[in-house]
């Protein structure tokens, strides 16, 4: 039937032979011998096996009567392997344990808080030095407790080179906004990051890196929405100098003034003169 369609067929095409399990090997040779003889393309055999079985198989109605296959060929049927006995199931877990801690659950120490459907924001554009397109910083707010607080930030920029970091830097900001509390720490830890290239001079005022500038848009954000009160109502530290210059870093929270690391040597000693960072500890200077 293969080679009677086959002729009209320009690409190949196959019709199953199903043999039986004990077929010699010089019958089994002739099958195919046969299918180029009639200018078969292609040719498939099946032979039933004890893994996958026959696909033309004639069940005994009753047990110990051999085998009928297609072809008539008598013939018993292939062992098979025992099933092997299927363990008892295993007693079913308590759905919840009775030690949180013993069942790895997460503990909040605050639940986050929820997002309203609308928030009121502001919008704040940022232009570094190194970057040929600036940032817009979103920052949305909520009231709680008749006290407006930043919720969650988003940073875009048409510059591609800053996405990876950005959404990861919002999403964990976010997340700790969400939190609440006092979480006037992100705008400290952020000021005190600082770029080992360089940072840039903004509005008149060094800043140490990019990051730092992003936390100074939010420190501004906190402020303008009362979340912080102004940086002269904070602490007098702010109008303090040092002998050599004033810190490049304070925290304000504290009362504590601390500087901040040298890019060279890697010391906290570094400060600001007439305008120009300079380490104490080595020759290091910004504007040398």
């Amino acid at each position: 039937m293969q080679a009677a369609v086959q002729r009209h067929v320009d690409s190949s095409i196959s019709k199953t032979i199903n043999v039986p399990a004990d077929i010699p090997f010089e019958r089994f040779k002739g099958v195919y011998a046969q299918a180029y003889a009639l200018g078969c393309k292609s040719c498939t055999t099946y032979r039933p096996n004890e893994v996958t079985g026959a696909v033309l198989e004639a069940r005994p109605e009753h047990p110990g009567e051999p085998q009928l296959e297609p072809a008539g060929l008598v013939q018993s049927s292939p062992p098979r392997q025992a099933e092997l006995p299927l363990p008892a199931p295993a007693a079913a877990a308590p759905a919840r344990p009775a030690d949180v801690y013993q069942g790895g659950g997460v503990v909040y120490m605050t639940q986050p808080l929820s997002r309203p459907e609308a928030l009121p924001g502001q919008t704040y554009k940022v232009r570094w030095p190194d970057s040929e397109h600036a940032l817009y910083i979103t920052l949305n707010d909520i009231i709680q407790d008749g006290r407006r607080r930043p919720f969650e930030i988003f940073i875009t920029s048409k510059n591609m080179e800053h996405y990876a970091w950005t959404v990861a830097l919002t999403r964990m900001i976010s997340a700790v906004f969400r939190r609440g509390g006092d979480v006037s720490f992100v705008v400290e830890e952020m000021k005190a990051v600082f770029d080992p290239r360089g940072g840039a001079w903004m509005d008149g005022k060094y800043v140490p890196s990019l990051l730092a500038a992003i936390g100074e848009v939010i420190e501004r954000h906190m402020i303008e929405i009362g979340f912080l009160p102004a940086r002269g109502q904070r602490t007098a530290m702010s109008d303090q100098k040092i002998a050599l210059g004033s810190p490049l870093i304070s925290d304000l929270r504290s009362g504590t003034t601390r500087m901040a690391q040298c890019p060279k040597c890697g010391e906290a000693a570094l400060i600001r003169i007439e305008g120009c960072d300079q380490c104490t500890s080595c020759d290091y200077s910004k504007c040398w």
